[in-house]
């Protein structure tokens, strides 16, 4: 194998750019290895060995690698999580308060800049086709939802909280746990109170 190769290999097998010249690779090697075909530009600066299967999620993994500190969130956690019918156009991070929004041209991202406190609570690491990306728990998802449900709809957040509920992905103490980190515990006791 082509030693540039076996250093992208030894991260997973997708790097940006950034993480390419890391490694000592230059970024001439990687527009020559993506046109021989040992490489595929996933995004712009997003690079997949081609001998890997394509990606199940690509935009998740994009995302993820573009933007070390984004945590997928809402919509697009909910999708993640199976808790919703909703297909996102669009992948929606939380970024802590402070952090300036990225230019991602693709795939599109939507931007929640939350408080240290909540930003750090519920996060889950899930490796997404080898690459590990920091997704919200579904019960910090739901209560994310409720504090953004006027950004992303209330039908969509009431969906996911019905789905949760049913399929016994969640349980109501960590719904509460995260809701009062995100201080939407009395917004959403009515709602786990009609449906627990």
């Amino acid at each position: 194998m082509h030693p540039p190769l076996e250093r992208i290999h030894q991260l997973g097998g997708t790097v940006r750019t950034s993480q390419a010249l890391a490694l000592g690779i230059h970024p001439r090697t990687l527009y020559r290895l993506r046109d021989e075909g040992k490489l595929i530009e996933l995004s712009r600066g997003v690079f997949r060995s081609a001998d890997l299967p394509w990606p199940d999620q690509p935009d998740l993994v994009s995302v993820s690698v573009r933007v070390p500190k984004a945590v997928i969130c809402l919509i697009s956690a909910f999708a993640f999580h199976h808790l919703t019918t909703r297909i996102p156009h669009w992948v929606d991070i939380a970024l802590p308060q402070g952090v300036k929004t990225p230019r991602v041209e693709h795939p599109s991202i939507r931007a929640f800049h939350v408080a240290p406190t909540a930003y750090e609570a519920g996060i889950e690491t899930h490796p997404v086709d080898g690459v590990p990306v920091r997704i919200y728990s579904a019960e910090k998802t739901i209560a994310d939802g409720f504090k953004f449900r006027n950004r992303i709809g209330l039908e969509v957040v009431l969906e996911a909280l019905r789905n949760g509920l049913e399929r016994d992905q969640v349980t109501v103490a960590r719904i509460l746990h995260f809701a009062r980190l995100c201080r939407v515990e009395r917004v959403i006791t009515p709602y786990l109170e009609a449906l627990a």
